[in-house]
């Protein structure tokens, strides 16, 4: 077996990982203008659904429950339409709703499980944990008298406990460094902001980076923001980077584009059997309608993210760059119930300005379409373009005459491989411990990395740490053995990842994210690409 076949095998769990597909298709709609009827509740109909389960109510041999009925059937009847029309019980309903409203109620920390015991990572600025005193390095004990060290206990659990409606208290009891007893602090919860920009920096001298995880209904803002300071700082160009970005409110998206494209410019249009066709345009004025423009996307990037990148291109205003994205354009509109489930139903879909739909094909059925990302993944699509064909029925130009292809998802204008050249079975072994080894180091060594503010002088102290040795150590503690082969294709791969989340740790994505881009093969095709166009 030759060694490309062998890293794609050995890719494949990677990638299966990636292509969680219900994390892209859980409901992002589109909401409806003020001056259009919104759906607020459902009144039954009297018709064999309900005759059938009036029949079972009354005559079957056991007793049952009828809402447990309705629960299990829905999902059941909205399979037969489409990938994308779902379901949302009440007891998930806020959980769902909150990546697009952009906040959630709670105490304002991250955290990880280390070793059996709630580590604070860090504490959001200005909210109820840093205001009170809780550190990052703290570790949680205690959670209202109940003991959650040791206990075995699930990430979603403590979220659990510590999330809840503004103005409640929860006590908190954490075990800080340096301290011969426990600390105990009474929260009052309050809204805690959800950020959509990931972060935000100059990668050169000219060249700004920006990074997008989800669109909601502060991403506009926190966009505008991260672009001025940019600006500020000198950057002349711009990369926004989509990829992971499985979309979200639509609104976002389009204000997004405005700031890129001229008056008038169709930026996409919806049209669906009972929707007339809707335009959104740029309305002019926008903060960087001129510069050299870049939009990052792969195959997770999918509906809002691909409004984006699809306006970008099919206006010719910036350069796509990346792998072909997902390909989710279906339109859904927001149905409540009156016990506080709800049903996003899909009304329309999303064509680009050249009139693609980006919806890809579902008439083959449910479990094929999760399955497509593999598909695409088993017949090579992430490592040669040449790989991907389109019928020349779905063929369309750009406002320039350029030909662009429909049938799903955009087709980047710079095909970027995904890089295998640094996989090794080695590091598929040790790929669950690299993060776990970077909690330990920053937790051990809190003291003196907490004196570095400056990203570069934090790497260049890390650099002069043997955390190789250190880790390659740890890993022999989990049962993974020292592999001299695998360590020669993975080593500075591994490094760089051990660095950037130590940095993370301290200094937040500013610290990480500048070096991750030394193994960010797309980031640097973008920034070289950027580079030779001026």
């Amino acid at each position: 077996m030759n060694n490309n076949n062998s890293n794609r095998s050995i890719l494949l769990p990677l990638m299966l990982a990636l292509s969680v597909v219900f994390g892209v298709l859980i409901g992002f709609y589109l909401p409806r203008k003020s001056n259009e009827p919104q759906h607020t509740s459902i009144r039954p109909r009297s018709d064999k659904l309900n005759s059938i389960l009036n029949i079972i109510e009354t005559s079957y041999v056991d007793s049952v429950n009828r809402n447990d009925l309705i629960e299990s059937a829905i999902p059941a009847i909205l399979k037969k339409l489409d990938p994308h029309t779902v379901y949302i019980p009440a007891k998930d309903f806020i959980r769902a709703n909150e990546p697009l409203q952009g906040n959630f109620e709670g105490i304002g920390i991250s955290f990880s499980n280390l070793s059996d015991t709630i580590l604070i990572i860090s504490t959001i600025p200005n909210g109820p944990s840093e205001k009170i005193g809780i550190l990052a390095g703290d570790k949680i004990i205690y959670v209202n008298d109940s003991l959650i060290a040791g206990t075995g206990i699930s990430d979603e659990r403590v979220m659990s406990m510590l999330k809840g409606p503004r103005g409640t208290k929860v006590k908190v009891s954490v075990l800080r460094k340096g301290q011969d007893s426990l600390l105990t602090f009474n929260i009052t919860r309050d809204k805690i902001p959800l950020t959509s920009i990931d972060v935000a920096y100059m990668v050169n001298s000219s060249t700004g980076y920006i990074r997008i995880t989800n669109f909601a209904l502060s991403t506009y803002d926190e966009f505008m923001k991260a672009l001025s300071q940019l600006k500020e700082e000198g950057m002349t160009q711009l990369i926004v980077d989509l990829r992971g970005n499985s979309g979200g409110i639509m609104e976002a998206a389009i204000e997004i584009a405005e700031q890129f494209l001229g008056k008038g410019q169709l930026i996409v249009y919806t049209e669906g059997r009972a929707q007339p066709r809707n335009e959104f345009r740029a309305r002019g004025g926008g903060k960087f309608e001129t510069g050299n423009l870049v939009i990052l996307i792969d195959e997770t990037t999918a509906s809002a993210s691909e409004i984006l990148a699809g306006a970008i291109q099919d206006n010719d205003r910036g350069t796509i760059i990346g792998r072909r994205s997902f390909g989710k354009g279906l339109v859904q509109e927001p149905v409540s119930f009156s016990d506080g489930s709800g049903l996003r139903l899909t009304v329309a879909r999303y064509y680009t300005p050249s009139g693609r739909s980006i919806q890809k094909p579902y008439n083959n059925g449910f479990e094929e379409y999760s399955e497509d990302l593999n598909t695409r993944f088993n017949r090579n699509e992430f490592i040669v373009s040449d790989s991907i064909h389109f019928s020349d029925s779905l063929r369309y130009s750009t406002s320039h005459g350029r030909t662009v292809y429909g049938g799903g998802g955009i087709m980047p204008d710079k095909f970027v491989p995904y890089d295998t050249s640094m996989i090794s079975p080695y590091f598929v072994k040790v790929r669950p411990l690299i993060y776990q080894y970077a909690l330990k180091y920053t937790e051990n060594n809190r003291d003196v990395l907490n004196k570095y503010t400056n990203p570069k002088e934090l790497e260049n102290y890390l650099d002069k740490q043997n955390l190789m040795k250190g880790f390659i150590d740890y890993a022999g503690r989990n049962s993974v053995k020292p592999d001299p082969s695998g360590l020669k294709i993975s080593g500075d791969f591994i490094l760089v990842q051990l660095k950037g989340y130590i940095a993370r740790n301290i200094l937040d994505n500013k610290g990480a994210y500048p070096i991750w881009e030394q193994i960010d093969s797309t980031l640097k095709y973008a920034i070289q690409f950027l580079d030779d166009s001026v």
